[in-house]
């Protein structure tokens, strides 16, 4: 009987030492992959620097002993094998429970077959190939689409008093869509195509590209190239072959009139129309807010752009999910939170995600390049709200 209480009170003793004690840490690893070299590595650098803020900035609301642990890899540019492999060297060596992040639609693309055949939730960052979040349910995406974009941009410039236009578009995925949707958008309204051309991504000589356009003689050019030293090498071909002289209306999207590239094109872009979901110009209070924090990280030394955004508000999902689940949850319980989640206080304006497409439902803002302040700067002059993917309601799953 005395063994029995002895073994009782070391037992309650055990327990009430249990409750003393902290919890233990709840580590969630998320493996994210940029691209931090090739091509593409300053809008890698970009989405970079917006996710890191974002944990600098809210890592204090994390619920008590759960952290995060980023995991980075380098896709070094549009490569789909690379971006296959390390994304599998994450989910098999690394045991993350989470994917975020991508530049390029076609790595992208690569990747998603591997969340669904690993349930592991892949929270896209930026790229914006519009079937993607079809090939997998384990897909989400925080950043927008081509469609989403072009769209707008093809509407706005047939109702504006341009009948004819010029395409030219990077050729792989994200081209392909900004073709489509700026096509759609200006035949619809009573415009004519005179032209399209495909660029190889290798290209950065755009000189015979905007001669063979500029013979052509239409009333405005529609312009896809992948942000950075490309849009920066097609506004240079566009000064020198004088065709804002000629008299045609440049119309593109915020990918060619990034942010932080304008200050290289001196004041080439002045007047150019470009449709887009992030201006970092705008005026409202959450975008102030982000400035503010963005310039006490970055000290000025670098422009916010689409990239910075994409990163801030997916890492804005994922901890929203990391809180609603206190850190712990399956796969399907993180893909049920991001279907119905919601941000009012995005920089960009109000942003939810759609449960039926897993895809972005976002403001577009038709911009104009003015001068602010002695500086270029992405003028947002139209809102259109709460736009849905238009490819993925214009073609419904069969």
């Amino acid at each position: 009987m005395l063994q029995q209480k002895i073994a009782g009170l070391v037992l309650a003793a055990a327990a009430l030492g249990a409750l003393a004690m902290p919890a233990a840490a709840q580590t969630v690893k998320i493996g994210f992959i940029d691209t931090y070299s090739g091509p593409f590595a300053q809008a890698g650098d970009e989405l970079d620097k917006g996710v890191k803020l974002y944990i600098k900035e809210h890592e204090k609301d994390l619920p008590p002993g759960v952290k995060i642990e980023l995991v980075t890899r380098d896709d070094t540019g549009p490569n789909p094998d690379v971006a296959k492999r390390v994304a599998q060297e994450l989910i098999t060596r690394d045991h993350v429970q989470l994917l975020a992040g991508e530049i390029a639609s076609p790595n992208a693309a690569a990747i998603a077959p591997l969340t669904a055949e690993a349930k592991i939730p892949f929270v896209i960052m930026n790229a914006a190939g519009v079937n993607i979040p079809r090939i997998s349910p384990y897909v989400v995406r925080v950043s927008f689409t081509l469609w989403q974009i072009s769209l707008p941009m093809g509407q706005w410039a047939a109702k504006n008093g341009f009948k004819k236009a010029y395409v030219a578009v990077s050729d792989f995925i994200p081209g392909h869509d900004a073709e489509a949707a700026f096509t759609k958008g200006f035949t619809d309204n009573g415009g004519e195509i005179i032209g399209t051309t495909r660029i190889p991504l290798s290209q950065l000589d755009f000189t015979p590209i905007l001669q063979r356009i500029k013979d052509a003689k239409p009333q405005a050019v529609f312009i896809f190239v992948p942000a950075g030293k490309y849009a920066t090498a097609v506004m240079k071909a566009w000064a020198d072959l004088g065709l804002k002289d000629a008299g045609i209306q440049l119309v593109t999207t915020q990918d060619v009139m990034l942010d932080e590239e304008l200050p290289n094109m001196g004041d080439i872009p002045l007047g150019i129309v470009s449709a887009g979901n992030y201006s970092s110009a705008a005026t409202r209070p959450q975008n102030k807010a982000f400035l503010s924090a963005w310039n006490q990280a970055y000290t000025e030394k670098a422009i916010p752009d689409m990239f910075s955004v994409g990163g801030w508000d997916g890492m804005a999902a994922i901890f929203d999910m990391i809180k609603a689940t206190k850190g712990k949850f399956t796969p399907d319980e993180a893909m049920n939170f991001f279907k119905t989640w919601k941000n009012p206080e995005s920089p960009r304006g109000p942003i939810a995600i759609d449960p039926e497409t897993r895809d972005i439902i976002q403001n577009i803002y038709l911009r104009r390049v003015e001068k602010v302040d002695g500086r270029l700067a992405n003028v947002e002059f139209e809102t259109i709200p709460q736009v849905k993917d238009p490819w993925k309601e214009l073609n419904p799953p069969k």
